[in-house]
């Protein structure tokens, strides 16, 4: 395996990271353009691209979410807090989500710019979560329905 235990983040999330950005099955790929992400956020200026990598993905990380609950014909929109593993997943979609509607740039410039940007608490995954963290800010009075959503 390569030197895939860097800074402060550990292998494991390193490995869940390249999941994310692996398509049909190619791992190989995947890990190149991680690799190439890490050198562009470095070649920008930055002295520690793990750090910002982190930074962006805890920026991106939403800590509330909405999950719809049906009771008695009605359909409520009730706030639940999001766990550990789901913050990563959905912080890591809403950046390729970004990545994937840009054109015109190599995969791994477009995932540094998105990097860079949520490092810098802007860009699209950022307004996405602040997004559903409005819409549960404004659901809050169903919040009481929370331990009947699975």
């Amino acid at each position: 395996m390569s030197k895939l235990v860097v800074g402060s983040m550990a292998n494991s999330k390193i490995e869940k990271i390249i999941n994310y950005i692996m398509k049909h099955g190619k791992k190989s790929v995947a890990k190149k353009i991680y690799h190439d992400m890490l050198k562009e956020i470095k070649s920008n200026g930055h002295m520690n691209p793990e750090i910002v990598l982190e930074t962006a993905i805890e920026n991106a990380s939403p800590n509330m979410m909405i999950k719809s609950k049906r009771m008695g014909g009605s359909v409520y929109q009730v706030p639940v807090e999001v766990k550990q593993d789901k913050k990563l997943f959905f912080a890591f979609k809403w950046i390729l989500d970004a990545t994937k509607s840009k054109t015109g740039k190599p995969m791994y410039k477009k995932l540094a710019e998105e990097m860079m940007a949520a490092y810098g608490n802007q860009g699209y995954a950022v307004k996405k979560k602040e997004e559903t963290h409005k819409m549960a800010e404004a659901n809050k009075a169903f919040a009481y329905m929370a331990k009947y959503v699975n």
